[in-house]
C-alpha cells in the first residue's frame, strides 16, 4: 500500500479539490491532514469552504507542525499542504533582523518528518505549492523561504511514485 503521490501547482490551480477526488477513489474513507494554522478571518473562510467540501467520510485531523504524530497505517492521507506546514515549521526560527535563521536545520527537520511519514504502510498524497514560478523576491525571507519550499519539493518529488501538476483545475502528470 505504500505511495507517494505529489501534487503541486500555483494558489487556486486546483490541487487540493483534485487530491480530495483521487483520495476518494482510492479509499472509502481517507484521512485528511490540515496544515493549516489560521491567522485571519480571510483565512478562515477559506479553511470552512474546505472542510464543507469534504463529507463525513473523511476523518479530519489537524496537525500544524508534528507530521508524524498522526496515524495513518494502511489509510490514504491527503497532507494539505506542505507549504503552509512550511511557514509552521519556520515560524522559532524568524528574526526580523536576518529573516529566516538556520535555513539547514529547518530542511533537515523537514526531511526527517517527510521520511517517517512516508515509511508508514499508507498512501500519502502531499498538497504543495509552486512559489518559485513567479519572479524572485526583492524580500531575503521571500527568497530564502522560497528556496526552502523548492527544495522540499524537490525532495518530495524525488521519491514520490506520481507527481502531478494542476493548471487552471486541469491535472497534468508529470510522473508516474
Amino acid at each position: 500500500m505504500r505511495r507517494i503521490i505529489l501534487i503541486t501547482g500555483g494558489q487556486r490551480s486546483g490541487k487540493s479539490g483534485y487530491a480530495e477526488k483521487l483520495a476518494l477513489s482510492l479509499s472509502p474513507n481517507p484521512v485528511y491532514i490540515a496544515t493549516a494554522h489560521i491567522w485571519d478571518e480571510d483565512f478562515k473562510h477559506r479553511v470552512k469552504l474546505h472542510q464543507e467540501r469534504r463529507g463525513p467520510q473523511w476523518t479530519n485531523i489537524e496537525e500544524e507542525n508534528n507530521l508524524t504524530a498522526c496515524n495513518i497505517e494502511g489509510r490514504v492521507a491527503v497532507i494539505d499542504c506542505v507549504t503552509l506546514w512550511l511557514t509552521n515549521l519556520i515560524q522559532p526560527y524568524l528574526s526580523n533582523a536576518d529573516g529566516i535563521k538556520n535555513l539547514d536545520q529547518i530542511r533537515d527537520m523537514a526531511k526527517k518528518q517527510i521520511d517517517m511519514l512516508s515509511s508508514k504502510d499508507a498512501t500519502l498524497i502531499f498538497v504543495t505549492n509552486e512559489i518559485g514560478s513567479g519572479g524572485t523576491s526583492t524580500n531575503p525571507m521571500q527568497r530564502r523561504f522560497t528556496d526552502l519550499q523548492g527544495w522540499v519539493n524537490q525532495y518530495l518529488a524525488q521519491m514520490a511514485d506520481q507527481v502531478v501538476l494542476t493548471v487552471a483545475g486541469i491535472p497534468v502528470k508529470i510522473k508516474g
